[in-house]
């Protein structure tokens, strides 16, 4: 699996995770402070697209798990 395909995969759970933990209609409901992450990570994606910069990958690669 590439690197991309990792990202991608991670930031959506992570979205969903913090919607779901921030919207007060969800039965998981903890915080609206929750929706602060989902904004960090929207951002970051965001910034990717222009800079190819992406915090996750670096990691991904120095820990050698994708190619």
């Amino acid at each position: 699996m590439t690197i991309d395909r990792v990202v991608y995969i991670v930031a959506g759970f992570f979205v969903l995770l913090s919607l779901a933990l921030g919207a007060p209609a969800s039965p998981i409901f903890q915080s609206e402070y929750w929706l602060f992450f989902t904004a960090f990570v929207g951002f970051n994606l965001f910034q990717s697209g222009f800079t190819k910069f992406c915090p996750l990958a670096l990691i991904l690669k120095k820990a050698g798990c994708c190619n």
